[in-house]
């Protein structure tokens, strides 16, 4: 059993920056980012292997985002700069225990365990 405890949301201006967490129990597994707009579907963010070193992003948020682990910590992040009002969403972190090392995977099925959700709103 994998429990994910996300930190890190809040309210921001459009153009402000922020950092999300996502602090893992037990061993170093692949982890991803997923947000869900109000009235809209849950859409992927960002993914990051076991290791580290493969990371993959939805197109958006290229350039804005950038998903990096802690291994020691067990602890994943998401910095996010330039935010925009259309990236107000409730921000879920997700782990897929059955990743190999270097796998990671954009697809909300392949992750078995989620956390609870952290909220950002950015005002315009």
């Amino acid at each position: 059993q994998v429990q994910l405890v996300e930190s890190g949301g809040g309210l921001v201006q459009a153009g402000d920056s922020l950092r999300l967490s996502c602090a893992a129990s037990g061993r170093s597994i692949a982890m991803g980012w997923f947000r869900q707009g109000p009235g809209k579907d849950r859409d992927f963010v960002a993914a990051i292997s076991r290791n580290g070193v493969s990371t993959i992003y939805a197109d958006s948020m290229k350039g804005r985002f950038t998903i990096s682990r802690d291994n020691a910590k067990n602890t994943v992040y998401l910095q996010m700069n330039s935010l925009k009002a259309e990236d107000t969403a409730v921000y879920y972190c997700a782990a897929d225990s059955s990743a190999t090392t270097w796998r990671v995977t954009p697809h909300p099925y392949e992750y078995d365990y989620w956390g609870q959700g952290t909220q950002v709103t950015v005002s315009s």
